[in-house]
């Protein structure tokens, strides 16, 4: 099958650190490409893929200081990819709703990936707009404020198996925080579940522009507490003798998480989850398994005292059996053949009327 993956050109593929989206469609592409597809990736420049790669602007946008309008070269990266839809049997894309129009017009199938929230009521008229454009969502609670999209299926995210693997030789002494400072995130309430835990915190996490005031006004003042520590954002190679060194990571979302990458990054290094129920929490985590998935913040630390019930065997042993990368490729096989046969149908219709 011929496929384009067409990424956001905020960040590489893989990004250097953080980066949700990218570092999905990487695992992604390569997976693709093992599974014997021949796939090109339009991304930025900076990105490194087993598939061909198209570099439609020079480097991550986030690297560029210069940059001030984001759209404009996204604006290009969809004609980039209109001037040769032709070549493939279907397009991909990981860029929202910024596709539906202009590819629906092309003739090719595509299907986009929703990557982020979706109770946004600005983003209701899109979708009664275009109420055709298949779409895919990374859980299912993700598809909850919009039944009326033309949802073709729920994909998990997945990792490379041998990307994040347990260090044996870590003792887990501490909690972990991994991801990024802001509000929805919870970091506030990992440092008063770790304070009320009597155990260290670590927090590995990138603090973007937008939240830089809340993370000085909210979190820098709590970084004072007794054995609390800001570790700052961390790249893939440190992450898993980070989490493989931690008793749990602590993931007290308040938002309605579409996924929750981390979740799965701990889990691939057998380290427990414990979180708060919002979102995707109750599709990614096994209660009593994986982890504990709580309400408040006396639910986490009265998790924090059962970690001993859970093998963290267990723990790497199931990540491989949901969430591995060629797990999600398969998924995303499925989903395009699909597509395919539901394209086919309609011109073999046509076809036989005329």
């Amino acid at each position: 099958m011929r496929i384009a993956q067409i990424a956001p050109l905020h960040e590489a593929v893989p990004p250097q650190f953080y980066g949700g989206t990218e570092r999905v469609v990487s695992y992604l592409t390569d997976a693709l490409v093992d599974l014997g597809h021949d796939v090109t990736l339009f991304a930025s420049g900076d990105s490194h893929t087993k598939a061909t790669l198209e570099a439609v602007w020079p480097h991550a946008l986030r690297l560029d200081p210069a940059i001030r309008d984001a759209v404009a070269p996204h604006m290009l990266l969809l004609e980039k990819v209109r001037e040769v839809a032709h070549e493939f049997d279907v397009l991909h894309a990981h860029l929202d709703y910024l596709p539906f129009s202009l590819f629906s017009q092309l003739g090719v199938p595509f299907v986009t990936t929703l990557h982020g929230r979706l109770d946004l009521p600005e983003l209701q008229p899109v979708f009664n707009t275009f109420p055709k454009v298949p779409v895919i969502s990374i859980s299912n609670s993700q598809r909850l404020p919009l039944p009326q999209a033309n949802w073709l299926d729920t994909i998990y995210h997945g990792l490379p198996k041998n990307l994040l693997t347990p260090q044996p030789d870590k003792e887990p002494e501490y909690l972990a925080f991994l991801g990024r400072i802001s509000q929805e995130k919870g970091v506030d309430t990992a440092i008063r579940i770790a304070v009320q835990s009597g155990l260290p915190l670590r927090i590995a996490a990138k603090v973007d522009k937008a939240d830089s005031v809340y993370f000085t006004t909210t979190i820098q003042p709590l970084l004072s507490q007794p054995r609390v520590e800001f570790v700052g954002e961390i790249s893939e190679a440190q992450k898993p003798a980070f989490l493989s060194g931690a008793k749990a990571l602590l993931f007290p979302i308040d938002w309605p998480e579409p996924f929750g990458l981390v979740m799965i990054e701990a889990m691939a290094c057998g380290t427990p989850v414990i979180a708060f129920n919002r979102g995707s929490v109750p599709e990614v985590i096994d209660h009593g398994l994986t982890g504990y998935i709580c309400e408040d913040v006396q639910g986490a630390v009265g998790a924090l005292r059962r970690l001993d019930e859970l093998s963290r065997t267990e723990i790497r042993a199931q990540f491989e059996r949901r969430f591995s990368s060629k797990t999600m490729a398969q998924g995303y096989v499925d989903s395009y053949t699909a597509l395919l046969q539901g394209a086919i149908q309609p011109a073999l219709r046509r076809a036989v009327v005329g």
